[in-house]
């Protein structure tokens, strides 16, 4: 049998170092392997800067940089390059030597200041981009401020833009995408003589290494073969994504997180396999049909952060009795049950370790079982609940504020057309799917 090997697009930025981690080399190298690339690089400066800004900055001899990227290329095929901080203009020309020997095709992004404050780029340093590197460029992707300075052009509305890519077009670029963080999310594109809109939003959230990651985004999907206009979408859903997922770690601008997307759907797939996995050790124990309520039982669990049902993974039907033993009728999917996923949500806002939770029939005798096993129960009546509440969320909030924090069982004795109902919670589906079998087993015990 023949092995077919995967050859992985292989890219190179040549751009500066952030201490802070936020942007330059550390977001381009974050966001190349979240999108399926190998990342290569060349330092160019070394910054001290944190997320509230630049506080000094060291450039790399030029004739370093040329070591860097000679070490670089005589061993490792390079699809596709882009270039972040090129500070000085000795910085600029040695690099537009090297791209133009190698014929590498290009991605710039013209990095003139840092999003958290503080010139990356020397007033000397524009003129040489302008002449040298800006037409070995295959895309260019300035911001506003950075068209303006490329262009000449003051920017006030959609046509300014539009003229002032046509002006850095006619500077020898390729093609100009005009990102519009700026100027209500939506980026510009102009290539082959005509424009188009990437549409986006304004998203909340940090954007400290928001140009470096969109660049390095288009870099990739690029190296990947993907059309320009097909690689300037998925560059921008990439980076709105980041920002919406991005974490405060500082006191100033908040770094966007490559990552977190990709950390997202690994953790939704998590919840899903747990609750399966869950959900078969309960079919396989014919003893949990005891625990098995009239309107049915099911299993839930929270992804970390979860704020809504969408992000909770349950049995899309119920597991019932059928024939004597657990049955679960339909599949695991996030968003498939209201009940139980408001149990979790009301639980995780209490403590956002409790992600999971069961209800099961409730009995004296389950009850009794729960104590014995050394569980902490604390219970809610909806005698008491308030109009225009959802039962869940009142009762689960209600019971925790009596306990002082989340129990490990919840409980109520019904009302008229309610079903008295048992409620268990954990940190994880299977290890509430195995306490559910140890309040079966012990019940059965007392039987015997």
């Amino acid at each position: 049998m023949q092995t077919i090997l995967y050859m992985m697009p292989t890219v190179l930025t040549i751009a500066g170092v952030d201490s802070g981690g936020g942007a330059g080399i550390a977001a381009d190298i974050k966001t190349f392997a979240a999108l399926g690339v190998h990342g290569t690089c060349v330092v160019t400066s070394v910054t001290a800067q944190n997320t509230k800004g630049v506080l000094n900055s060291f450039d790399i001899p030029a004739g370093f940089i040329e070591e860097q990227f000679n070490a670089v290329i005589s061993d490792i095929r390079i699809d596709y390059a882009k270039t972040g901080m090129l500070s000085s203009p000795d910085i600029v020309r040695a690099t537009a030597g090297l791209i133009r020997e190698y014929r590498l095709p290009l991605v710039i992004d013209p990095v003139m200041a840092a999003e958290a404050g503080g010139a990356l780029l020397m007033d000397e340093a524009v003129g040489v981009l302008i002449d040298e590197l800006l037409p070995l460029a295959a895309v260019v992707t300035p911001n506003i401020p950075e068209a303006e300075r490329l262009s000449g052009f003051k920017i006030k509305d959609i046509n300014d833009v539009k003229r002032a890519a046509e002006k850095i077009h006619d500077l020898g670029a390729g093609a100009v995408i005009v990102t519009g963080g700026h100027l209500e999310g939506t980026d510009v594109l102009y290539a082959n003589g005509e424009f188009t809109y990437i549409l986006g939003e304004l998203v909340k959230g940090g954007t400290h290494g928001s140009g470096c990651t969109h660049s390095a985004a288009l870099t990739a999907e690029l190296a990947k073969g993907a059309p320009l206009i097909e690689a300037a979408r998925s560059a921008k859903r990439f980076v709105e994504q980041a920002i919406l997922t991005s974490v405060q770690i500082g006191g100033g601008a908040a770094p966007v997180n490559q990552l977190g997307h990709t950390l997202a759907e690994a953790e939704r797939y998590r919840a899903i396999k747990s609750v399966e996995e869950a959900v078969e050790l309960i079919e396989n124990n014919k003893g949990f049909s005891e625990l098995i309520p009239e309107v049915g039982c099911n299993i839930a669990m929270g992804i970390p952060n979860a704020s809504s049902i969408s992000d909770v993974a349950a049995v899309s039907g119920r597991i019932i009795r059928l024939k004597g033993s657990p049955r679960a009728v339909g599949c695991v999917l996030l968003g498939a049950s209201s009940h139980v996923a408001r149990i979790v949500l009301t639980a995780m806002k209490a403590d956002s370790s409790m992600k999971a939770a069961m209800n099961i029939r409730y009995s004296e005798e389950a009850l009794s079982a729960c104590k014995e096993l050394g569980l902490r129960a604390e219970s809610f009546s909806r005698e008491f609940e308030p109009e225009g509440v959802s039962t869940m969320e009142w009762g689960v909030a209600e019971a925790i504020t009596k306990a002082g924090r989340v129990p490990d069982v919840i409980y109520d004795t019904g009302d008229i057309g309610k079903e008295p109902m048992i409620r268990l919670l954990e940190k994880d589906a299977v290890e509430i799917a195995r306490r559910a079998l140890e309040i079966s087993g012990a019940m059965m015990r007392k039987l015997v």
